[in-house]
């Protein structure tokens, strides 16, 4: 159908009750080792009932790319890096409602998928309107061949492959090259045109390709074909039916360190190619694959970490670059390197990180107390951890690890001397929890773990330019209630805290047990649904090319709450609208001197003495008092605190954040 039919039939599906479609339901990536036997990957997406394509890539080996589709079947594979035509799977593949199994060894000739011990990319796209589709056809060498899709909409970006006969190229269509040019997906080589035949010289419509005559591996008779199709910047997603979450499109490279790409969303995934030669210095270039799970990291210093990089033409493991930057409205790139040589046009595809609003808090925040170093078990893609070793006094030190700027960086809750500290074998995984590779081997340790999501929390990276009312875009979907910013490559730099509690124009410093500040030159302006203000205090927020990281928080009914209240010095029920209790609860005095208090559920929220710790002081975990009690509603602070001044002394205000 064509777009103007297709939005009427969506904008009907939807006043008749339809749900909406995030990209989380239709694409994923994940991450596994490989183990030679019976192995399940549940990433969630049902490509068995609505159609699709996995694609797999060994990272640690030099193994091909390894693909899979609904329309072939289970049996037959591709590799994008050769010309090969399909291959029959050994041992046994299957694709599922929940994701895939790998039925213990897995391999082609050319690949594999389940080695003992490797680790594996895997993306898996579902066919759905306006984001993804494939079809296979017979060739029939006539020029001007038309091919049904589904896709719904003009296609941005059609990879086609020969999978019978001798193969052939993965010939390529992209929206900014034109229905004179082909690229290929399997070759270094840049984009071929303007009077290639292999698409007839005819654009895509909403409902059908064409293809050119015989001898351009695109409809030679009697041989079979498949095609993958992504659509381009289609706003029929997400919870009003109305947001992008695939682009294809292009830019022209101009040498210079911090080029910014502007998509209108944040990426997750990332397929990148220089499509010509216009810069003398420039060869040909790879077809580069990113995302956001592998990593794809701010650079703050030579060790903060790499953007790991697959090449979909290539054989060749998993590389760490410093190339390219996602951020909340597209990605950056970060040097004058193989994507942003000058006067080069590059094309892309890209895909927007997950957005789905969560219906329990338990999808978005999990208290973990562990005794031993390890891996952290969640149940989700964690992306900001806070977490400290409870074992001792002097290591009792709570810091900060976010997916955003890196698994291998830190910050520390309570100090300022520190820039971000390099911690180089943690890891956020993609679908289990947190590998933690700071606290030594044998000691416990309390893990907050919290994912991004609309309503809860969202990641901001960003440089400061020492301006007044500096705006960053964000995700959050509403106006943040709690923003805690830190400079992550400068010593001696508080960090600055705002809540919709105090105001703007005041702030509070996570660092230390200091009432609330006012004045200007930290948030002097109030955050949006879509963007929040940072003033031009250098010392703390904006300083001139410093790199900082800002979490910010809000109430998500249910699920989350930033409120206040005024102490009594006896008992107080404080209501955040939950039905099962608080399993988080933060509170800091805002009118006067007092402690980042934090209780969990991990390590009890219960009718007796509840352990709790100091986010701001390097102090041991306390147990020896009964300061709170479970509330279904929200949480008690009990009459003990009447003897202490840090939750409740009569007459004192508190911010609090609570999460169910």
């Amino acid at each position: 159908m064509d777009p103007i039919t297709q939005q009427t039939v969506l904008a009907a599906a939807g006043a008749a009750g339809g749900d909406p479609v995030y990209v989380d339901d239709v694409f994923s990536t994940f991450l596994y080792e490989g183990n030679n036997s019976t192995q399940a990957i549940n990433n969630g997406i049902d490509v068995s009932g609505e159609g699709g394509l996995i694609w797999i890539k060994n990272r640690d080996s030099a193994q091909g790319h390894f693909l899979v589709d609904t329309e072939r079947g289970n049996t037959k594979m591709l590799y994008t890096n050769r010309t090969d035509p399909e291959g029959t799977i050994t041992g046994t593949f299957s694709i599922n409602s929940t994701g895939f199994t790998n039925g213990g060894t897995v391999y082609s000739s050319y690949a594999n998928t389940n080695h003992t011990g490797d680790d594996y990319a895997s993306w898996t796209f579902r066919k759905a309107p306006g984001f993804f589709d494939v079809v296979t056809y017979t060739g029939n060498s006539t020029a001007g061949r038309t091919i049904s899709h589904n896709l719904g909409s003009v296609p941005g970006f059609i990879m086609v492959k020969a999978t019978s006969g001798l193969g052939g190229n993965w010939v390529c269509y992209h929206r900014s090259l034109g229905n004179g040019h082909r690229i290929y997906l399997n070759s270094l080589q840049a984009a071929e045109g303007p009077n290639k035949p292999n698409w007839n010289q005819t654009s895509p419509t909403s409902t059908e390709f064409t293809v050119g005559p015989w001898g351009y591996s695109t409809n030679d008779a009697g041989v079979n074909y498949v095609a993958y199709l992504f659509a381009h910047d289609v706003a029929d997603f997400g919870t009003n039916g109305n947001e992008s979450i695939i682009k294809c499109d292009s830019y022209v490279g101009n040498n210079t360190a911090g080029h910014f790409i502007d998509l209108g969303f944040e990426p997750q995934w990332l397929l990148l190619k220089n499509a010509d030669h216009a810069s003398e210095q420039n060869t040909d270039q790879p077809w580069f694959i990113y995302d956001n799970i592998r990593g794809v990291v701010p650079i703050t210093n030579p060790y903060a970490g790499s953007d790991m990089a697959l090449e979909a033409n290539s054989s060749n493991t998993e590389t760490g670059m410093f190339r390219v930057e996602f951020s909340s409205r597209g990605f950056t790139l970060k040097s004058a390197n193989d994507e942003n040589f000058a006067g080069d046009n590059f094309i892309y595809v890209a895909i927007r990180r997950p957005h789905k609003p969560p219906e329990a808090a338990t999808e978005v925040f999990k208290p973990v107390l562990q005794t031993t170093r390890g891996t952290v078990s969640t149940g989700f893609p964690v992306d900001l951890v806070i977490k400290a070793d409870t074992s001792t006094d002097w290591a009792f030190n709570w810091t900060i690890q976010n997916r955003l700027t890196g698994p291998t960086q830190l910050l520390f809750t309570s100090r300022t001397d520190f820039t971000e500290q390099s911690t180089a074998s943690s890891e956020f995984d993609s679908n289990t929890g947190f590998k933690d590779g700071w606290l030594s081997g044998g000691v416990s340790g309390i893990y907050h773990n919290f994912r991004r999501a609309p309503g809860f929390y969202d990641t901001v990276a960003y440089t400061g330019d020492n301006t007044a009312n500096q705006q960053f875009a964000h995700n959050l979907g509403v106006a943040p209630e709690l923003i805690i910013t830190k400079a992550r490559n400068s010593y001696f730099r508080n960090f600055a805290v705002y809540s919709s509690v105090t105001g703007t124009g005041k702030w509070l410093q996570l660092n230390d047990d200091s009432a609330v500040q006012t004045g200007s030159g930290k948030f002097d302006t109030a955050p949006t649904s879509t963007g929040f203000y940072v003033s031009h205090d250098s010392s703390f927020m904006t300083g001139s090319s410093l790199d900082y990281v800002a979490h910010l928080f809000a109430t998500l009914p249910g699920i989350s709450k930033v409120g206040s209240y005024t102490g009594t010095g006896s008992a107080i029920n404080v209501d955040c609208g939950f039905t099962a209790g608080a399993r988080f609860v933060m509170i800091k005095r805002t009118d006067s001197t007092g402690h980042w208090v934090v209780f969990d559920s991990a390590r009890g929220i219960t009718s007796g003495n509840d352990p709790f710790g100091y986010y701001n002081n390097r102090n041991a975990n306390y147990t020896n008092y009964d300061y709170i009690d479970p509330l279904n509603s929200g949480f008690t602070l009990t009459s003990a605190t009447s003897g202490s001044g840090a939750i409740n002394a009569s007459g004192g205000t508190y911010l609090f954040f609570a999460i169910a």
